[in-house]
């Protein structure tokens, strides 16, 4: 996964903003007691820190790999 990826998958999952305010607000012991947000600066694997932010949310697994399924086709996935 790019960090570009991250985003895009951040955005579907979480629309509305509430996505990129997760990024900056949800502190995540695996990741060292940082937000997704701060370990992607700090080099974290933008895949590391998208499964980090899946499990916290209690998201199911398929969502880990969103990033591989073509935005134009994501409309027909139920959420």
């Amino acid at each position: 996964m790019r960090e570009s990826e991250f985003w895009s998958a951040v955005q579907w999952t979480f629309p509305d903003g509430r996505g990129t305010s997760l990024t900056q607000d949800l502190v995540l012991f695996e990741l060292g007691d940082k937000s997704p947000a701060e370990a992607l600066a700090e080099g974290a694997a933008p895949q590391k820190v998208w499964e980090a932010m899946c499990r916290a949310m209690d998201l199911p697994e398929w969502y880990y790999y969103i990033h591989r399924v073509k935005p134009e086709e994501r409309d027909r996935i139920s959420r």
